[in-house]
Formats: C-alpha cells, sequence, structure tokens
C-alpha cells in the first residue's frame, strides 16, 4: 500500500456517471430494468463501504496502478481533488455488486487504503 493521502469526496455523483452506468448496465440488464435501476441511483443517498468489502462482494479483479484510468485517479487524490462517489447494484440473483460506475476510483482508492472508506449509492 501506498503512504497516506487524505482522500475526499464530492457530495454526489457527477452528471457523467449515470450515463456511464446505464452503458454498462445495458450488458447486462433490458432497457427498462436499466432505466428504473439508474432512476434509482439518481436519488439514493450516498453511503460508504470499506473498499475491501465492495472488492468482495462484486468479486472482480483489482487493476494495478499501471492501469492509465487508475493512475489518473491516483494523482487526483494526491492533488486533493475530491472524487465522484461510486454507483452500486445489488444483484441478488447471483449474489454480487455490481460496479456500474466507479472501478477505477475504486481501485485507485484501494491502491492507498483497503480499509478506505468509499463514498456510494447502492440500489
Amino acid at each position: 500500500m501506498s503512504k497516506h493521502h487524505e482522500i475526499t469526496w464530492q457530495a454526489k455523483p457527477e452528471k457523467e456517471d449515470f450515463p456511464a452506468a446505464e452503458s454498462y448496465l445495458g450488458l447486462l440488464y433490458g432497457s427498462k430494468a436499466v432505466k428504473a435501476i439508474v432512476s434509482e441511483l439518481k436519488t439514493a443517498p450516498t453511503i460508504r463501504f470499506k473498499s475491501k468489502d465492495i472488492f468482495r462482494a462484486s468479486g472482480l479483479s483489482l487493476l494495478g496502478v499501471s492501469n492509465t484510468h487508475v493512475e489518473k485517479d491516483r494523482k487526483k487524490i494526491e492533488a486533493g481533488k475530491p472524487l465522484s462517489p461510486i454507483l452500486l447494484v445489488r444483484d441478488k440473483h447471483n449474489g454480487k455488486v455490481i460496479i456500474a460506475d466507479g472501478y477505477h476510483r475504486m481501485c485507485a482508492v484501494y491502491s492507498f487504503n483497503e480499509d478506505e472508506e468509499i463514498h456510494c449509492r447502492i440500489v
């Protein structure tokens, strides 16, 4: 793990996070379900989970710091710029959490501290 950096968060996700989530979720669900999920994400409260717990629940692999998107987010953290909360979906059928948007941000945060709390919205 890297040296400690204070990670700051925006109060709410950026507007472009929702179309990104919609695009990704469109690979998994039909358009009607995707629209309903994204609508819920827009109004869900922002809460926190530890990065290591989100990774475990998602079943995804950790991207390394050599990934250009992860590195971009690491530089934001080092510069003290706030990150946009990530967007999560509970896939009850498969017993996993889907990272609809924010996978690279989460990998960047994890690279500093696996116990760091990630600001997120989950539906």
